[in-house]
């Protein structure tokens, strides 16, 4: 940052505006914020004069410069109202979350500004940076910190009624708790938010976002229907919006289909609601569908290889594709060995062109489970198929003959009783 200053005015951002360059521009508006000047007018000026430094060392990549911006800036925070300081202070970390690859960069700012809001006693705004902080932490698998911060601050904000902010942070720590795969609790945190949302208005992001959870909960019980009315209506909350979020939204909603075994009506959903968002996240799910339809274990297979970004470190996606996989090989497999009593282990895999260890060990968890009785012999690779025991009529005839009697004795034993007494 240079040491001279140009006066806060309207011309000096105009002389930004013109300037040959972006890294001119910052030294102009930097110049501007060294203005010692505290006049009502030069502090308006100062304000766009940040909005617009911010915006240059967002679009330059400079996160660490950004970071930098904040720590000078305190003074200035002094001399102008608390609400706009907050906005400003989460402009500058909103424009930091813009830059690629800075999750670690953001969570070290969030806490220096803690720290300073705290000894500052800003209060509205340090409730609002650590809610920013737990997400983070989130983000990056700490949630053992992330669950700490939200546990106290839950408690602070529902002191104050503050149901904007509680709103986020119910959210938050049910999205917390469902990557904690704790269920009961990421349900009771998501009734508390929708609690909190019908008493105040509710921006439609923060609806849409609500309807997503909602969504990703009911699908994770198996109730595939409902969580696509929710998935539904957070699509057209965020498409609204032009919201990044629709197209998962969109995603999901098509898994929902497809878990319902109605892979057939994917093609016609993204036909009437999808042309603006065709891409690699639809096109995965597309692949799915047809293979899903076709029944085919190699399709479904080649679409988690060619998808792999879209589908398996989608963790929502791919916990329920496990699912959708699995059953779609068992039942592959047993209509294949439907017709014999011995095969090589090698001949099923080859008809269901799959890896002869894949097929081994998915056989041997079928006969575990009791999806059918069998054997493996491992020595000669054979499958040997065992016919279905048959229940013999006689032992639970006898079981129920035993137990009639026992309660005659015991009634018996009551009426002697009676009768000693």
């Amino acid at each position: 940052m240079s040491s001279s200053h140009l006066p806060a005015t309207s011309e000096s951002l105009d002389l930004a505006s013109e300037a040959k360059s972006p890294s001119d521009a910052i030294t102009i508006l930097y110049q501007v914020l060294n203005n010692p000047a505290s006049s009502s007018e030069a502090l308006r000026v100062k304000e766009q004069a940040i909005t617009k430094l911010s915006e240059l060392l967002r679009d330059e990549n400079r996160g660490e410069d950004l970071r930098s911006l904040l720590t000078t800036l305190r003074p200035f925070f002094s001399l102008i109202p608390k609400a706009k300081t907050a906005k400003i202070v989460r402009g500058i970390i909103d424009s930091v979350a813009k830059i690629p690859n800075t999750t670690d960069l953001q969570i070290s700012l969030c806490r220096e500004m803690v720290e300073w809001t705290r000894s500052e006693k800003r209060t509205f705004l340090r409730q609002r940076i650590e809610a920013r902080l737990a997400a983070l932490l989130m983000d990056s698998k700490e949630y053992s910190e992330a669950l700490t911060l939200l546990s106290g601050l839950v408690k602070e904000v529902r002191r104050l009624d503050d149901k904007l902010l509680l709103v986020d942070i119910d959210l938050l720590e049910s999205k917390l708790h469902f990557s904690l795969r704790n269920l009961p609790k990421a349900k009771a945190a998501l009734t508390a938010a929708r609690t909190a949302a019908n008493a105040i208005y509710v921006p439609p992001a923060q609806q849409g976002t609500i309807d997503l959870q909602s969504g990703i909960l009911h699908a994770e019980e198996k109730d595939y229907k409902t969580a696509y009315s929710y998935f539904f209506e957070a699509f057209e909350a965020f498409n609204a919006l032009d919201d990044s979020r629709a197209v998962y939204s969109l995603k999901y909603m098509l898994l929902c289909k497809i878990m319902v075994n109605q892979a057939d009506d994917v093609a016609g959903i993204i036909s009437s609601k999808a042309l603006k968002f065709l891409g690699p996240e639809l096109d995965a799910m597309k692949a799915v569908a047809d293979a899903y339809a076709k029944r085919s274990l190699k399709l479904f297979e080649t679409a988690l290889q060619d998808f792999k970004a879209q589908l398996d470190e989608d963790p929502i996606v791919h916990r329920h594709l496990s699912s959708l996989y699995d059953t779609l090989l068992e039942q592959n497999l047993c209509r294949l060995i439907e017709p014999f009593s011995r095969v090589e282990i090698g001949h099923i895999a080859r008809l269901i062109e799959l890896p002869v260890e894949h097929v081994e060990k998915k056989l041997s968890q079928m006969i575990l489970d009791k999806k059918f009785e069998g054997t493996l012999d491992q020595g000669v690779g054979c499958l040997i198929i065992f016919e279905d025991p048959k229940t013999d009529a006689i032992f639970p005839a006898t079981l129920e003959t035993i137990q009639n009697m026992g309660k005659v004795v015991d009634s018996l034993f009551v009426r002697s009783a009676k009768i000693m007494a």
